[in-house]
């Protein structure tokens, strides 16, 4: 793959037997460790001649299915640990594998030339990965390293072989030619201090993961990849791009600085635990969590969390093979509250559905499940489900500060249902002689531009509206957020957006109820300035960006 204009190659000599190397730096941090070159378990193809090619492209679809299926796990695993945006990739590669062009390039091989299916997707993902190496677009480029993924995933599950899990035995480096994102996704966070590619970009998913799981990152190497070797100790510098082959005293002694300067801006921002922000018209905007599991609340607080701005509860549902009990729930719900304290946690009933498929439910296939059987719409259709999470809820609400918050609201008639059934498993609750909170906040999650437009009517039947602009800007713009080909389309800074933002706020305020922003763009920093000025009392973001939006926050007022 040819490099780009950004990532020049070149060694120079800084030391008699230190040796310096350049790439493209994909992610902040400076670390030193001892290398180690990985080699990912490949499955070994050969071309061979087949007499029944129909039998053998339905064994590439049984293939296909199976690779889908393996992918929707690590899509849910991802969700757990790097949020929505950051594991979109696993959804654009299942919809890669079921690509039409894709497959029949693999069908034309198999029909056409009589030859086994692992042969044709070996050299269809070969030529494909060339287009994508070939095109101008450095995103297009990125895109190599995603073709290359799931052809070797759809070749292991034709050979009935899994992929060989990369372990290592103590913290290290590692080095290797590039990593799938679904290789990145595998890596055990605790034990990989950096990676190092020969290719790949600052745009590739993989580079992109490894930014939201904190490891440090350099990209394209080239053929100073080679320098590389086993057992080497190395620095490595994400943010530059530099790494220092077996460094000597001096280079070592300027890393310790670096590493010190590091702990230092870490220790100012810890300066900031239990600040508030107070706007100059004595308002209080407050900075919470999202989290996905209880044991997430621990690093809230470590963060200087103001409270829980979202729990997505389908986590709880996920990686099962069949639904929580509620009692299963209830203890989950009970260990955040009791995490939490005084502070509210906002839990939102579970958004299954679209990117979200539990197998066990049996969902419908749908052509456009972004827009089909989800969320709200499923709780107040199988209202059996629903009830067992609500009286999960309300039996936790004794042992905290909860506040109940349902998504994809698209009319007041949904609240109205959501409502009454609450009341029902209040009445229920009290009649067991079940303890609860009877005064828990009931809010809604603004993502549909129809319940932007009706906001006003809405803040009638809500204690308070959060906003999800992860969705309400797909919906707004009539953008893919899993496509690809349109990112570019996809901003969640574009005007629409931010005047549904500016009248749902008004509209809150209007009937003095709190509005926050859960979704990915409350830790944008290039909206912090807009979300103060039309009067945000709450942005939700990660846990590790809490203190850094805190602290950008105080500068502006």
């Amino acid at each position: 793959m040819p490099h780009s204009r950004v990532s020049v190659q070149h060694i120079y000599e800084v030391g008699e037997n230190m040796v310096k190397i350049h790439g493209i730096g994909a992610s902040d941090g400076i670390i030193m460790g001892q290398l180690v070159l990985y080699q990912p378990g490949q499955v070994k193809v050969e071309k061979y001649a087949v007499e029944d090619a129909e039998s053998e492209i339905q064994r590439l679809k049984e293939a296909q299915k199976e690779a889908v299926n393996s992918l929707n796990k690590v899509y849910l695993q991802s969700l757990k640990r790097l949020g929505e945006k950051d594991s979109m990739i696993f959804q654009i590669h299942m919809m890669m594998l079921q690509d039409e062009d894709y497959t029949n390039s693999i069908l034309d091989k198999i029909r056409q030339e009589n030859v086994n299916a692992e042969y044709a997707v070996q050299e269809t993902g070969k030529e494909f990965a060339e287009r994508f190496a070939q095109m101008d677009s450095e995103y297009m480029r990125g895109r190599k390293a995603d073709v290359i993924d799931i052809s070797r995933r759809l070749i292991q599950c034709l050979a009935q072989k899994d992929g060989t899990k990369f372990c290592l035995d103590e913290p290290s480096i590692i080095a290797a030619d590039d990593l799938t994102p679904s290789e990145t996704m595998q890596l055990e966070k605790s034990k990989v201090l950096a990676i190092l590619t020969r290719n790949g970009s600052r745009t590739a998913h993989s580079a992109i993961l490894s930014r939201t799981m904190g490891i440090p990152s350099v990209v394209n190497l080239g053929d100073d990849f080679q320098k590389l070797r086993d057992g080497m100790n190395v620095i490595v510098n994400g943010t530059s791009g530099d790494v220092l082959l077996e460094p000597d005293e001096a280079a070592q002694n300027t890393y310790q600085q670096s590493r010190e300067e590091y702990v230092r801006n870490r220790n100012e921002l810890k300066q900031l635990l239990g600040k508030k922000i107070v706007t100059r018209d004595g308002r209080v905007m407050s900075v919470n969590a999202n989290i996905g599991r209880p044991t997430d609340a621990e690093a809230a607080l470590e963060n200087g969390a103001d409270g829980i701005g979202l729990f997505r509860s389908e986590f709880l549902y996920m990686e099962r093979d069949s639904l929580p009990s509620e009692d299963e729930q209830f203890h989950a719900y009970q260990q955040v509250l009791q995490k939490m304290g005084d502070k509210p946690v906002i839990i939102r009933t579970f958004d299954i559905g679209a990117d979200k498929q539990l197998p066990y439910l049996d969902l419908p296939q749908e052509q456009n499940p972004a827009l089909g059987y989800r969320a709200i719409r499923i709780c107040l259709d199988r209202t059996e489900l629903f009830k067992t999470q609500l009286r999960a809820l309300f039996r936790a609400s004794a042992f905290g500060n909860l506040k109940i918050m349902f998504p994809m609201i698209i009319s007041v008639e949904e609240v109205r249902k959501a409502k009454a059934m609450i009341e029902e498993v209040k009445a229920e609750l009290s009649k067991e002689k079940i303890a609860f909170a009877p005064d828990v906040k009931i809010g809604i999650m603004v993502e549909t531009p129809a319940a932007a437009v009706l906001s006003d009517e809405l803040a009638k039947e809500c204690d308070f509206f959060s906003v999800g602009t992860n969705d309400l800007t797909q919906y707004t713009l009539a953008a893919d957020r899993t496509n690809g080909k349109i990112a570019g389309i996809y901003n969640q800074r574009h005007p629409a957006v931010l005047k549904f933002l500016e009248m749902t706020a008004k509209n809150a305020h209007a009937a003095g109820i709190p509005f926050g922003i859960c979704g990915e763009s409350a830790a944008d920093p290039e909206l912090t300035s807009f979300y103060l000025k039309i009067g945000v009392d709450e942005l939700s973001v990660a846990p590790p960006s809490i203190l850094g939006l805190k602290k950008r926050a105080l500068t502006m007022i």
